[in-house]
């Protein structure tokens, strides 16, 4: 395995994980809250944990659209919570009067980033991930709620780095990624490409999303004149690529290799 300053990278996190856990315990006495995504960064981290012998429990927050196959792999960690919300995505986007979108991502925040307020969050975050987590630090306060931080143990894993380890240690993983897929989230998150895929692949999420967002749609309203009904409102929520400007280099949630 890599290493750094004589070091490997999972004694790094390692030391990362034992030089914050009296800080963590002394705050929650379950000690750390670990995010588990389904992903292979959370399997990757999970498992450093495990190993470590630090204190933590860990926690998967449904979102109603993930991918079952995420569910799937999910359930085969006993040790990880999973946790429902208390309101669904299509609920929450009747009350929004709007679906969510790349400027406007508040599902996130409802449904996905809940829990742990009062302890230290164990992330897998990377910085190699995207432009805007590049900027991320290995241990933050978290910016909407001030009793609540972040640890991000493999901050500077780079994805060859994640999957030399799963290899080396044979950690089990989601097989979207067999089927080519780098990156995974919520079905046709505002922020995924490739929609007639998701469509494809999961034809029910991908209703309940129409479902909702056309029960939201109102004519005539300002900024959206040129939408004439729910139908081509709908479309012009798949068609975000379209709007997008050439300089937006954001990565999506979910992506796959032949973008």
């Amino acid at each position: 395995m890599k290493t750094l300053c004589g070091k490997t990278l999972e004694e790094i996190a390692i030391e990362r994980l034992k030089t914050f856990e009296e800080r963590a315990v002394n705050m929650h006495p379950d000690g750390y809250y670990l995010a588990y995504s389904g992903g292979k960064d959370s399997d990757v981290l999970l498992h450093i944990a495990n190993k470590s012998g630090v204190k933590f429990t860990a926690h998967h927050n449904l979102t109603t659209c993930d991918p079952p196959e995420v569910i799937y792999h999910i359930r085969k960690h006993p040790e990880v919570e999973i946790c429902k919300p208390e309101i669904t995505m299509w609920q929450l986007i009747r009350k929004k009067k709007m679906p969510p979108r790349r400027n406007a991502r508040y599902c996130c925040e409802v449904l996905k980033e809940r829990g742990g307020v009062g302890r230290i969050a164990l992330t897998g975050i990377r910085v190699a991930e995207s432009r805007s987590r590049s900027k991320r630090k290995m241990f933050e306060a978290c910016k909407r709620n001030k009793l609540k931080y972040f640890l991000h143990p493999i901050i500077d894993w780079f994805d060859a780095d994640i999957w030399s380890y799963i290899r080396e240690d044979q950690i089990g993983y989601c097989s979207l990624y067999d089927e080519g897929q780098k990156r995974i989230g919520c079905v046709l998150c505002p922020m995924t490409r490739n929609t007639e895929q998701q469509i494809l692949r999961w034809p029910k999420i991908a209703a309940a999303w129409e479902k909702a967002i056309k029960a939201t749609f109102v004519k005539d309203k300002p900024g959206y004149e040129e939408i004439r009904d729910a139908e081509e409102y709908w479309q012009w929520w798949l068609d975000r690529d379209a709007r997008l400007k050439k300089t937006d280099t954001e990565q999506p949630c979910f992506m796959f290799d032949n973008e």
